[in-house]
């Protein structure tokens, strides 16, 4: 029954509430599909045999009409997400076997809605990355192609594995963790819907941590109200999490209409940048035009310190991740080098040079660097300075409208091992999506058109803080109206 890859979320259930299909025959489908689409390495735990197991159960609580809402959804969960029981690797080799004895609120979360796993998805190494190329289990390979091409493409990242899962009908949605742009980035490439909520709207306990002031979780899937559906079960308040927001969650999916009567559309006029592809300027302007004929109104913003945003990110969160990542020394746990006759700081020193991959060292000698006697005050303190200016800013654009469209990425997917030499090329496809990170806003990339290769391109949407409402309001209405993307041709088969 491999059609049933094909459904949505909200198609899903209720097909199963109908007893169309038993979960069982919905979770095996897609098991199949993943076992088929093995080439794009897009798993690097599988449960399978724990997926039928709880898909059985979905079906005995379907039966009993003690049900939750994802029961029986077939999802994928970023290796970044503590999982009782299921080893968790933040893509490090660092990490090696680690089991956690604990789950994370997320995918706690997740399996009370009744959402059957299918296994931990491979990221970029600890979430550092734009192409999923930095992962101690090698790069995920994009269902995705180019026009006429057989060269393998980036998915993007770093939730490279969930993107790329979610457009090959492999899940019906994945969690993804968002600390710059790694839901919105890589769900342009992939060609699917992705979501980064308010910083503090879904919790961040067990959630191997990157940038701690940045990394918030989120969820991709095939449409906008999928992703309400997903978002309404992962969200809300923990007390376990400190940076927790104590506020109701809003029933997202139920209030999608799509109707932007009285709303005004923000155009931030710092987003042209120089070199912007003329087809992706163009497609910007054909989503205003999509936002207009919904009922909006557009108007030009402005937000000046756009410019600053992306060397902040690059001090602000290697920094962070200097200090997150000094708990991995090989003491406590995961992987140990000892050298022979070597003491305590060879042991340090052997096991982080084996355990971290390059570009997981250089960010943590970047930000070791700027919170550095000496170099504090010149580069972290005037970052976070930086970041209020541009939080600020977008306070004062929200003045001016109540949600704001830009492009997701400059660029539509690239090939595998194009950029890998050139880290500060790599940087830029975040040059779009950084700056909401940096102010904690809601954001969301929908496809919304492709390039002159065929390959897919985001318009992403931008929302005051616990706007989410708009924000997936606004994504629907350009949903409705942009181009239907085909689905990826199964080459991998």
């Amino acid at each position: 029954m491999s059609d049933l890859t094909a459904l949505s979320v909200a198609e899903m259930r209720e097909g199963l509430a109908a007893r169309a299909f038993s979960a069982a025959e919905l979770v095996s489908a897609h098991v199949a599909a993943a076992e088929a689409a093995r080439p794009l390495n897009l798993f690097i735990t599988e449960t399978f045999d724990r997926a039928m197991d709880a898909a059985r159960a979905a079906d005995a609580a379907l039966a009993a009409g003690t049900a939750g809402p994802l029961s029986g959804i077939p999802i994928g969960i970023k290796d970044l997400f503590a999982t009782k029981g299921v080893r968790t690797t933040a893509a490090s080799r660092i990490l090696g076997d680690f089991t956690p004895p604990y789950e994370s609120t997320v995918t706690a979360k997740l399996q009370a809605a009744g959402a059957v796993s299918l296994g931990k998805l491979n990221l970029d190494e600890f979430a550092m990355g734009s192409s999923n190329e930095t992962s101690a289990f090698g790069p995920v390979v994009s269902p995705v192609r180019a026009q006429g091409s057989e060269a393998p493409l980036v998915p993007g990242g770093s939730s490279g594995g969930s993107a790329a899962a979610v457009a090959a009908r492999v899940v019906a949605a994945a969690t993804g963790t968002d600390t710059g742009g790694s839901i919105r980035q890589p769900a342009a490439f992939c060609g699917v819907a992705g979501i980064k909520p308010t910083y503090g709207r879904c919790s961040r306990w067990g959630i191997i941590a990157f940038a701690s002031s940045l990394d918030q979780a989120g969820v991709f899937a095939r449409s906008v109200r999928d992703c309400a559906l997903l978002l309404e079960a992962m969200a809300g308040f923990d007390p376990r999490d400190s940076t927790s927001i104590d506020a109701p969650v809003p029933r997202w999916a139920q209030q999608l209409s799509g109707d932007l009567r009285g709303r005004r559309v923000g155009i931030p006029r710092e987003y042209r940048v120089e070199g912007m592809d003329p087809g992706l300027e163009a497609l910007w302007e054909q989503g205003a035009a999509w936002l207009r004929d919904a009922g909006a109104e557009i108007v030009e913003v402005s937000l000046p310190h756009t410019a600053q945003a992306l060397p902040t990110y690059y001090i602000l969160a290697p920094a962070e991740a200097s200090s997150n990542l000094a708990r991995y020394d090989g003491v406590r746990y995961g992987l140990r080098v000892v050298p022979e006759g070597g003491g305590l700081a060879d042991m340090y020193e052997a096991t982080r040079a084996a355990g971290f991959g390059a570009e997981v060292r250089r960010r943590i000698m970047i930000g070791t660097y700027v919170l550095s006697a000496g170099y504090y005050d010149a580069y972290y303190r005037k970052a976070q300075k930086v970041r209020a200016l541009i939080a600020r800013d977008f306070a004062e654009a929200f003045a001016a409208c109540d949600v704001l469209l830009t492009p997701t990425a400059p660029t539509g997917a690239f090939p595998l091992g194009a950029r890998n030499a050139d880290p500060i090329a790599m940087y830029l496809n975040d040059v779009f999506t950084v700056p909401s990170s940096l102010a904690g806003l809601p954001a969301m990339s929908v496809p919304a058109g492709a390039d002159s290769a065929g390959l897919p391109l985001g318009l992403q949407l931008i929302g005051r803080p616990l706007d989410e409402g708009l924000v997936l309001d606004a994504a629907y209405a350009l949903e409705a109206r942009a181009p239907k993307l085909p689905a990826p041709a199964s080459w991998w088969r």
